[in-house]
């Protein structure tokens, strides 16, 4: 039961995080599947204090990077992983 419970709450806390978690417009300006990064043209990315530029990001899963091409508007949410900058999270912009 106890373990439960924790399984419970560690699902809901996941999941306040993500309806939390602030996305940021952006356009794909080159995706590289050898190495798992994506070159976005991005606005301001609040989070990282970041204000809007270009420049390449890695991904968190190489299934992100496989569904994206150059062209492509997309919502995001990166943050600092390993000491590198990396998207969580991408949609395409609907």
């Amino acid at each position: 039961m106890k373990s439960r419970i924790l399984a419970l709450v560690a699902a809901m806390t996941a999941t306040v995080a993500f309806a939390a978690m602030e996305l940021t417009e952006a356009e794909v300006r080159k995706v590289d599947l050898d190495t798992n990064k994506v070159t976005l043209k991005h606005g301001e990315i609040k989070n990282l204090e970041m204000p809007p530029m270009t420049m390449v990001f890695q991904v968190k899963e190489p299934e992100m990077a496989r569904a994206l091409k150059a062209g492509d508007k997309v919502m995001f949410s990166a943050e600092k992983v390993g000491g590198k900058l990396t998207i969580v999270h991408i949609e395409p912009v609907k």
